[in-house]
């Protein structure tokens, strides 16, 4: 194995690991809640895509860009920007659903298997 076919997994590794970093500082150093951190992860994906920054990064980290919640939300405008070109306005309602469809289905199976074979316990 040479160093570049382990060159993109590092870069997602490193990405990944950087927006997991700064999540876990915000949570160790401020009072935001994790919902709060998460819901500004996904704004700050919306922002960095509609302003062309994000999508540079998702060329360099790859998964390391696109699975975090910032992808989901670069993810959301992209496909806003993407129907309202073809649709006109109803595109901007449209748009993220069609783009996030594929993944939020994968979550839902998911969930709903998981759901399946474990058993939940009440929070004590």
């Amino acid at each position: 194995m040479n160093l570049q076919s382990i060159l993109p997994y590092l870069r997602a590794f490193l990405i990944g690991g950087a927006f997991c970093v700064i999540a876990q500082i915000l949570i160790d150093k401020t009072k935001l809640t994790p919902a709060r951190i998460l819901v500004g992860y996904v704004v700050a994906g919306v922002f960095l895509g509609a302003i062309g920054l994000y999508e540079p990064l998702t060329e360099f980290a790859g998964a390391g860009a696109t699975i975090p919640l910032t992808g989901f939300g670069y993810n959301i405008a992209k496909g806003v920007k993407e129907a309202v070109d073809e649709k006109g306005l109803l595109g901007a309602l449209t748009g993220p659903l069609t783009a996030a469809a594929g993944g939020t289905a994968a979550a839902l199976v998911f969930a709903f298997l998981s759901a399946l074979v474990f058993k939940g316990k009440p929070k004590d």
